[in-house]
């Protein structure tokens, strides 16, 4: 799926219209869906009910996602007919970053149960942090290069603007690469932090490896298309971070109460196990999780409809020169 969607994006770079983004977004989710449902044929329902509870997670984490992903192609000026080609390429690395913290993750909780503890205490220390910055008046979100985006631009110079969809240029006899292609490099390295409360939070669900893998790769896979449908909304969900909070915090202490029923730690009730200690179900999780996004999203664009309360939105700052994409080869100042 994924080189069919980069074949079609690359052999034909367009601005994509809404009811296309919302056709393509529908099929992805519903392709998500029947995958789930299939857990039921040939594996149990339970792995169907942990599928499904990592793919609703992993999507809504997304979507907040993408408010950072809008202020790095309005920072970088990216040419809206060129916003295709750059998400998806940029979500294609992130998907083969994320299978190795997914393999290094599963490598680790399977040797040494205590990491489960770690990575509970990390969920809910990120819950706590979501939910003190969530909300209208400190939504605004800032895009700072990190050390390797710093990094690619000793190694090689920029243009001064787009060349197409070019990514490498001589020009001049020198080798420079094309903002372009810094910014496919700015959103996989991007998603990378992203990981880190991503890929803990789905492992909050199930430990299985495979179920961790695909439930990124369905999130990831209609990411593209979900950006443009909930471009113009994005700034409407005032509560989503506060939604995300809350399910960070519960698969954190379910996290902890399934690491104490393999406990080994010294400090811990001896070293002993303890199991009777009550472990939310795969059934409770995913309705919580279910419930809490929905309540969320639903009271945000209640609110903001009634209020006007909106985030900060990147496309309304006067500091940022952003092009319409008329000429695509017009040279834009980084």
């Amino acid at each position: 799926m994924f080189v069919f969607d980069l074949m079609v994006v690359v052999g034909r770079p367009h601005v994509p219209t809404f009811k296309e983004s919302v056709r393509w977004s529908l099929f992805y989710i519903a392709l998500a869906l029947i995958f789930g449902a299939s857990f039921w044929w040939w594996s149990t329902p339970d792995k169907g009910a942990q599928f499904l509870a990592g793919y609703v997670t992993e999507e809504s984490l997304s979507v907040d996602n993408l408010f950072v992903f809008l202020v790095i192609l309005t920072r970088f000026a990216v040419p809206p007919r060129l916003r295709e080609r750059v998400l998806l390429i940029g979500i294609a690395l992130a998907l083969v970053f994320r299978g190795a913290f997914i393999a290094a993750g599963a490598a680790a909780l399977a040797a040494f149960h205590w990491v489960f503890f770690l990575f509970g205490a990390f969920l809910i220390y990120t819950a706590v942090v979501i939910g003190r910055g969530g909300g209208a008046e400190e939504g605004e979100v800032e895009y700072k290069e990190n050390a390797f985006i710093r990094l690619v631009r000793r190694a090689m110079p920029v243009t001064d603007g787009y060349r197409g969809t070019k990514v490498l240029v001589r020009e001049h006899g020198v080798r420079m690469m094309t903002p372009l292609l810094l910014v496919i490099i700015a959103l996989g390295s991007t998603d990378v932090m992203f990981a880190l409360d991503s890929i803990p939070a789905i492992f909050g669900l199930t430990q299985d490896p495979y179920i961790v893998f695909t439930a990124n790769a369905f999130a990831l896979l209609g990411l593209r298309q979900l950006f443009f449908v909930v471009e113009g909304l994005l700034t409407r969900l005032i509560y989503l971070s506060y939604g995300l909070a809350v399910v960070l915090g519960f698969i954190g202490v379910k996290m902890i109460l399934e690491a104490l029923h393999g406990n080994s730690l010294p400090f811990i009730n001896g070293g002993m196990p303890m199991e009777e200690v009550p472990v939310p179900s795969t059934w409770l999780s995913l309705g919580v999780i279910v419930i809490v996004l929905g309540v969320a999203a639903a009271a945000s664009m209640i609110m903001s409809k009634r209020t006007g309360a909106h985030l900060h939105d990147p496309l309304a700052d006067p500091s940022v020169e952003v092009r319409d994409g008329s000429d695509e080869d017009a040279g834009t100042k980084e």
